[in-house]
C-alpha cells in the first residue's frame, strides 16, 4: 500500500492562473489510514479486496479506527449534478465532471488501488461511537459512507478527504442497508454548498448521482442516490467517544496526536492559554499561538499542556460555527456527538432547516419531541457534546506536567495522582467552557451587527437592537432572513417620522398581512416594528451619516442572502427531480446557493423570485424525519 499517489504530470497552471488538473493528475494520499490502526480482521487492502463483499457487513470492530472496504457497484448511474465551486476548491479543471473516470468515481465504480500490483489507495470507512439524544449509543461509524482518498489542491495545498455517501454496507451499518435515498441526497447536496456560500464552516458536496437500479425502503420504496462529498477531516467527537468507552488509552493518545499533527497544522498552531478571564470583544477570536508542544502554561492547579490547547481549539471552532448557525437561523436537527466535527464543520445533514418565521423553539426534526436540538438549544447542546470530548481527553488534559512521563504513559493514573488529575481536568474544562461562551457571543455579535449594517461596536446594541428585534420577530411571527435582506434596502430618509416608520413596517410582513397566531393587530405590529426602526435608524446614522444609503445597502447585501434553500423549495426540487424527471433545476438551484447574496442569477427569473419570495403559508416551519 502507498500513502501517496500522484504522477505529477501537470501543474494545472495556465498564464499564471490555476485552472485545475484532471482527476488522474490530482495529488492523492491516505494519511488517515497510513497513521491510524485498521480493522484487525482486514489489516491490509488486499485482505479486504480478496474477501467477498458480503463479509464486509455489520459487526463490532475493536482496536481500530477504520475498515478497508470498497463501495458497492452502481448499475447504470446517472450524474445529476456537480458543484462548480467544489470542483474548483478541490483543484479539478473545468469539464472534468464530463469524463467517464469522474462519473465512475462518484458512482462508486472506481477506486484508486490496483489489485494486481497491490499499490495505490484503498477506500475505507471510519469507526466511531456517539451520544444520541443524550444517551450512549455504542459503536456507530460510517454505515453508508466510504472514503476514497485524500486529495490535495495543487494551488492552495489544502487537503480534503473525498467520500461517497450511500455507497453500500460497511461493518458499521448496523441494521441498515448502506444506501441513501434520492430525497435526502438532494437535500445534503444543496445545503452543504448553501452553508459554504453563506461562509458558514461546512462539509462540502462535489456531486449527486442517481442509482436508478437501486430501490431503497424507508417509509416507502424510494430511488437510491450517492453524494460525493468532501471535508478536510471527517473526524468527530464520536471518534473519541468510542475509544474512551472501550478504555483504550493508548489509542486515545494516538488519535489526539494525529488530530493535532495531521488535521490541524501542528501543535504550535493551537491557541495559547488566555491571560485573565475572557471578554466578549471582537479580539476574542485572535488567540496567540506558536507555543512549543512541550511547553506548560497556566497557574498551579490549572497547568495547560498541549492537549488542553488542542481541546481549546476544537471548542473555539465549534463556538464560531454555532454562532453562525444562530446568526443565519440554520438548525441542524440532530446534534449528536457523532454529528459534531473536530474541525467545527457543519456535519451530516438529516432533518435540517433554516427558520422561516422566527421561533426559537423550532426544531425541524419531528422526532425531537423534547426539543433537545431546537434552534435555541444549539449553543448549549454543542457545549454538552464538547464536555463529552473533554471527558475523553480528561486523562491527557488533567495530567498537566506529567503528560509525557514514561510511568504515566505506560501505567496510567495512579490512585494517589487521580484526585489531582480529576480536579485539574474539571478546572480546565470549566475554564474552556467560559471561553466557548465568550467566543460564541463575540462571533454572534459580530455577525448580527454586520447583518444590521452597523460598523462601530456599541455594548448597548445587544439589548437595544438584537434582543428587541428577535422579540418582535417572534411575537409577530415574521420571517427571519427576509427581514435582514429587506432592511438592507431601506433608506434612512424614509424613516424620519413615526408615520413613515410604521408605513415601512409592512415590508416585513407576510404577503397576506399580519398572521401572528397571538392575535396581534396589524396596527399594533406596525407600532412595534416602527419603534424598533427608529432605534436602528439612529444607530445607522451614527455609523453612516444621512447620505450613504447606497454604501450601506451594498455592505448589508454582502452578508444578507436573498436566497437560502428553505424546506419548501427543497421539497419542490425533490418532487420535480424524482417524480417529474427534471434535471436542469438542480444546476439552477446550485448556482443560487453558490452565490446567495446576488440579486439575480441569469436563469429562470420567475422561478428565482418565487423561491426568494414569501414562503407559502403551508410551507412554513416544516419538519421531517431522520430517515434518509
Amino acid at each position: 500500500m502507498t500513502s501517496h499517489l500522484s504522477n505529477g504530470a501537470t501543474t494545472g497552471v495556465s498564464n499564471g492562473i490555476f485552472a485545475g488538473v484532471s482527476l488522474q493528475d490530482l495529488p492523492k494520499s491516505s494519511t488517515f489510514t497510513a497513521n491510524l490502526p485498521p480493522d484487525p480482521e482486514f489489516k491490509t487492502p488486499s485482505d479486504s479486496h480478496k474477501a467477498p463483499r458480503g463479509l464486509l457487513g455489520p459487526r463490532m470492530v475493536k482496536g481500530a479506527l477504520y475498515t478497508y472496504v470498497r463501495p458497492e457497484e452502481t448499475e447504470n448511474p446517472e450524474l445529476l449534478g456537480t458543484c462548480r465551486t467544489a470542483m474548483h476548491d478541490i483543484g479539478l479543471k473545468e469539464g472534468e465532471e464530463n469524463t467517464e473516470e469522474f462519473k465512475n468515481m462518484v458512482a462508486g465504480n472506481k477506486i484508486f488501488w490496483d489489485n494486481k500490483s497491490e499499490e495505490g489507495i484503498y477506500s475505507w470507512a471510519q469507526c466511531y461511537g456517539g451520544w444520541q439524544f443524550g444517551s450512549w449509543a455504542g459503536q456507530l461509524g460510517d454505515g453508508r459512507a466510504i472514503s476514497l482518498f485524500e486529495s490535495t489542491n495543487p494551488s492552495t495545498k489544502t487537503r480534503y478527504e473525498i467520500q461517497l455517501k450511500g455507497a453500500g454496507k460497511t461493518p458499521y451499518s448496523r441494521f441498515a442497508d448502506g444506501k441513501a435515498v434520492l430525497r435526502s441526497s438532494i437535500r445534503e447536496f444543496i445545503v452543504s454548498e448553501a452553508l459554504n456560500g453563506l461562509h458558514i464552516p461546512s462539509t462540502r458536496a462535489l456531486s449527486l448521482t442517481l442509482a436508478p437500479s437501486s430501490r431503497v425502503r424507508r417509509e416507502r420504496l424510494e430511488p437510491g442516490a450517492i453524494v460525493a462529498r468532501f471535508a478536510q477531516s471527517w473526524l468527530r467527537i464520536g471518534t473519541f467517544d468510542i475509544i474512551r468507552a472501550r478504555g483504550d488509552r493508548n489509542l486515545l493518545r494516538t488519535l489526539a496526536n494525529y488530530v493535532a499533527e495531521n488535521v490541524y497544522a501542528g501543535w504550535e498552531s493551537l491557541p495559547a492559554a488566555l491571560e485573565g478571564p475572557p471578554k466578549p470583544t471582537s479580539s476574542t477570536n485572535n488567540f496567540s499561538s506558536s507555543v512549543p508542544a512541550d511547553q506548560i502554561q497556566g497557574p498551579e492547579g490549572a497547568e495547560e499542556n498541549r492537549y488542553t490547547r488542542l481541546y481549546r481549539e476544537i471548542c473555539r471552532r465549534n463556538a464560531l460555527t454555532v454562532a453562525a448557525w444562530q446568526a443565519y437561523a440554520f438548525t441542524n436537527g440532530v446534534l449528536n456527538t457523532d454529528n459534531t466535527s473536530l474541525l467545527g464543520l457543519s456535519l451530516d445533514f438529516g432533518p435540517f432547516a433554516f427558520l422561516d418565521n422566527f421561533d426559537p423553539s423550532y426544531t425541524p426534526n419531528h422526532d425531537d419531541h423534547a426539543l433537545r436540538y431546537s434552534y435555541k438549544n444549539q449553543p448549549s447542546v454543542i457545549w454538552w457534546n464538547l464536555v463529552r470530548l473533554g471527558e475523553s481527553l480528561g486523562e491527557l488534559i488533567g495530567s498537566g506536567t506529567k503528560v509525557d512521563d514514561e510511568m504515566f504513559i505506560v501505567n496510567g493514573v495512579t490512585e494517589a495522582f487521580a484526585p489531582e488529575l480529576i480536579k485539574r481536568a474539571e478546572t480546565i474544562i470549566q475554564k474552556v467552557g467560559e471561553e466557548y461562551k465568550t467566543v460564541f457571543l463575540a462571533e454572534y455579535t459580530r455577525l448580527m451587527r454586520a447583518r444590521l449594517g452597523l460598523v462601530s461596536d456599541q455594548s448597548s446594541d445587544f439589548e437595544d437592537l438584537f434582543s428587541d428585534l428577535l422579540d418582535n420577530l417572534e411575537a409577530l411571527e415574521l420571517d427571519f432572513n427576509h427581514f435582514f435582506r429587506r432592511l438592507s434596502s431601506v433608506k434612512l430618509s424614509s424613516l424620519s417620522t413615526t408615520e413613515q416608520r410604521q408605513e415601512m413596517a409592512s415590508i416585513f410582513f407576510h404577503a397576506e398581512g399580519m398572521t401572528a397566531t397571538s392575535g396581534v393587530t396589524e396596527s399594533a405590529a406596525r407600532e412595534r416594528v416602527g419603534a424598533w426602526l427608529e432605534k436602528w435608524a439612529q444607530r445607522a446614522r451614527q455609523d453612516w451619516g444621512d447620505d450613504r444609503d447606497g454604501e450601506r445597502e451594498k455592505a448589508m447585501k454582502k452578508v444578507n442572502p436573498k436566497f437560502i434553500p428553505r424546506s419548501w423549495v427543497l421539497d419542490e426540487i425533490i418532487q420535480r427531480v424524482e417524480q417529474d424527471g427534471e434535471r436542469e433545476v438542480i444546476g439552477r438551484v446550485m448556482a443560487m446557493v453558490e452565490a446567495p447574496f446576488e440579486d439575480q442569477w441569469g436563469a429562470d427569473r420567475q422561478e428565482e423570485e418565487r423561491w426568494c419570495g414569501d414562503v407559502p403559508r403551508h410551507g412554513r416551519m416544516m419538519q421531517c424525519s431522520c430517515s434518509s
